[in-house]
């Protein structure tokens, strides 16, 4: 069962815009009604008042917003513009990737952008490549000099291993740690076992430089390492970025520069000849296969329908109804055209849909020239009254109506410009669903599994098995007459179409 998205506003407004287009109410107020259109809860507002956009990180509305998309209090915030939420690029991009990795959506209503839909995941794309360039950038100007400072024996930073330490640039035993690192191999080739090595060395006392427990993951990386044998490997990984693995390089790429040996290179042999025995017995199987419409078929009953090991059928434990997986996917296949407009409902939908928000920003224009226009009169009449030429009495009969009028329209314009923003916003994630559905009908045959189940995760919202019949719903595809409402479109598949169930 689909919850209801909660989303926050983001409002950040500069103390010399006060025009009624960029107060904090109007910005507020078109962001909940783009929210509601959505069927989306506001459970919070964050201000930043009179608060400069170049640097937004430490400001804390900014920490109680990210902590609240780390929680997973909202999943999303809506604000009018990219600019409204941060000017400085880095840390635009910083939020991206940190909304990006939890799932969170970004919504600015003036540029058109809410990665909920998935023309707006596109945004996300994008800014995970300027982020990558820019980390590129960095990182190629760093890598170019490790190589060298690495050849001519300098430090590349971080600390010595365990029985080493750093004096000046040259690398030295550490003689407190040193017999320690050579009795972990000795006790390794003796036991033949990590957790058993780990196990003695904490039972005698020895702890790790900062003072915690030794691991087996500690004495399989100390192990490993070759400066104990007296070879210190240098250049020989690189991070894939923040919060991510790091990988080895080619051997081509590695220096090895010498240093004291703590223990003899028979003993290193042995012990890591041990391990890659060990560790070659260990291999598992790959994971199995990953079906190309897992977790979007359920059973008519609410149930999840799974695929398990003894056979490529989908089931549903509580009902026993099941369809063979490779049927599924050719119904999915051939149902999948019939679910694409035509050239003709895409060309009526175009019209519609410009047409509509057409007229919507005609009135907008008519609404927002009434609004000044009544503005100048509450001015006149008011300036009438300081000047004495309207009585208390003429001057309430003759401001109260325009002051009335003002305030329904300041109402009425940030309702109508949200209308406008999920037109706009909607029509043209479905453009992007259109072509995303006609490519994977078209090259189904041709394209990888990878990229078949990104565009169904992209467009498929749920397929029910039901007894005679099989539900396939493709989420925001649209219907030929736009609505605040989007639209999905489902097709029900009879006994002919199924082929068992």
């Amino acid at each position: 069962m689909q919850t209801t998205k909660n989303v926050g506003i983001w409002i950040r407004v500069s103390t010399d815009i006060q025009v009624k287009d960029e107060s904090p109410e109007h910005h507020e107020k078109r962001a909940r009604n783009y929210a509601e259109s959505k069927g989306w809860n506001v459970i919070t507002v964050y201000r930043l008042d009179a608060m400069s956009g170049k640097s937004i990180m430490e400001y804390p509305e900014t920490k109680r917003m990210l902590k609240d998309i780390e929680n997973g209090i909202i999943s999303g915030i809506v604000f009018s513009k990219l600019a409204r939420l941060a000017r400085n690029v880095k840390e635009l991009l910083e939020i991206s990737e940190i909304f990006r990795a939890k799932g969170a959506d970004l919504i600015s209503l003036a540029d058109l952008i809410d990665t909920s839909t998935p023309s707006g995941r596109m945004f996300f794309t994008f800014m995970a490549g300027m982020a990558q360039w820019e980390r590129e950038e960095i990182s190629e100007r760093v890598a170019a000099s490790v190589p060298i400072r690495a050849k001519m024996g300098k430090p590349l930073g971080g600390q010595a291993s365990f029985g080493y330490t750093w004096e000046g640039r040259e690398l030295k035993v550490r003689e407190q740690e040193a017999p320690i690192r050579k009795l972990l191999y000795e006790i390794f080739l003796k036991t033949k076992r990590k957790r058993a090595t780990a196990s003695e060395l904490n039972n005698l006392g020895y702890r790790t430089r900062n003072g915690s427990f030794f691991s087996d993951t500690t004495v399989e990386r100390l192990i490993k390492d070759p400066t104990a044998k007296g070879i210190r490997r240098a250049n020989y990984t690189k991070s894939l970025g923040e919060g991510k693995h790091w990988v080895i390089k080619p051997e081509s790429e590695w220096i090895e520069i010498p240093c004291p040996a703590i223990v003899d290179e028979v003993l290193w042999n042995d012990c890591n000849m041990l391990l890659a025995q060990q560790e070659k017995k260990r291999v598992k199987h790959g994971p199995r296969a990953v079906y190309l419409l897992s977790g979007y078929v359920s059973c008519s009953c609410g149930n999840k329908m799974y695929v398990y090991y003894d056979s490529p059928v989908y089931k549903c434990k509580k009902c026993k109804r099941k369809i063979d997986v490779q049927d599924i996917d050719e119904i999915y296949h051939e149902q999948l055209k019939s679910f694409l407009l035509t050239d003709s409902d895409v060309t009526t939908l175009s019209a519609q849909t410009n047409g509509s928000i057409s007229e919507k920003e005609t009135l907008l224009k008519a609404i927002s020239s009434e609004y000044d226009k009544l503005l100048k009169r509450t001015e006149q009449q008011t300036n009438l009254r300081i000047d004495g030429e309207l009585s208390k009495e003429e001057f309430a009969k003759f401001y109260k109506p325009t002051e009335q009028r003002l305030r329904q329209i300041e109402s009425q314009i940030p309702e109508l410009q949200a209308e406008i923003d999920f037109l706009k916003i909607q029509y043209l994630s479905s453009d992007t669903v259109i072509q995303e559905a006609k490519d994977l009908y078209n090259n189904w045959h041709n394209l990888p599994f990878d990229e078949k189940r990104s565009i169904v995760e992209t467009i498929t919202e749920q397929i029910v098995i039901d007894t005679g019949t099989i539900n396939i719903a493709l989420a925001y595809l649209p219907t030929p007459t736009p609505s605040l409402n989007g639209g999905n479109k489902q097709r029900n598949l009879t006994d002919s179409s199924k082929r068992s169930t």
